[in-house]
């Protein structure tokens, strides 16, 4: 159990700015989930720019606040990794969005549908282990979230293997291979900062547990 917050007192805006950027992340995935779904000439990037401007905005908000703060409830580079791990899963949405408008003469048929179920299912146990910090919770529990977006995580890896494999296979002319890699690639990473945010929220619990 926690007891930071009953030794140095019950400032909670640190854990309102990390929660509001976990839900822009899972905002910036609903979006993405939303592009995919509609015709290519329907296509904006507009959103994607809002959701990463506005984690931008609550990084720095972060970096403003620990200049400001004597004491702060978890400790300050934890707060610093994982202000930073948020900010990169939209930012690494919008790269998505970009490359797949510039490419999309190449991707007629691509399906990134089973990638981006695996996305929801990660950033939904994200937000919520973000979202139970402030509430002193149990290593036990945090662990087998943690361990849920571990598995998330090996599941992407084993589906990248499996496109791949349709992706080399010959069927494909060259920059359409080359396109779509990227694109997996990129969504594959997403679901990698996923997880990097959970390994931060797991060290945070462990070493004050």
């Amino acid at each position: 159990m926690f007891s930071l917050q009953r030794l140095l007192g019950r400032d909670e805006k640190f854990f309102d700015l990390l929660e509001a950027g976990a839900q822009e992340a899972r905002y910036s995935v609903d979006a993405l989930v939303h592009l995919l779904g509609v015709p290519h000439d329907q296509r904006v990037l507009d959103e994607f720019v809002i959701r990463r401007r506005q984690e931008k905005r609550i990084a720095e908000e972060i970096s403003a606040q620990l200049c400001r703060t004597f004491v702060t409830p978890l400790e300050r580079e934890d707060i610093e990794a994982l202000s930073s791990a948020l900010y990169k899963i939209p930012r690494t949405i919008e790269k998505f969005g970009e490359r797949m408008l510039l490419s999309h003469a190449l991707l007629n048929g691509a399906d990134f549908c089973r990638q981006t179920r695996l996305l929801e299912q990660t950033i939904d146990v994200l937000l919520t282990m973000v979202k139970q910090l402030r509430s002193h919770p149990k290593l036990e529990k945090v662990k087998e979230q943690n361990d849920r977006l571990q598995y998330f995580e090996q599941e992407a890896d084993k589906l990248m293997l499996e496109l791949l494999t349709y992706l080399y296979s010959g069927k494909y002319e060259t920059l359409r291979v080359i396109a779509l890699r990227d694109l997996y690639e990129l969504l594959e990473r997403v679901i990698d900062r996923c997880r990097d945010c959970g390994n931060i929220i797991f060290h945070i619990v462990l070493k004050h547990s």
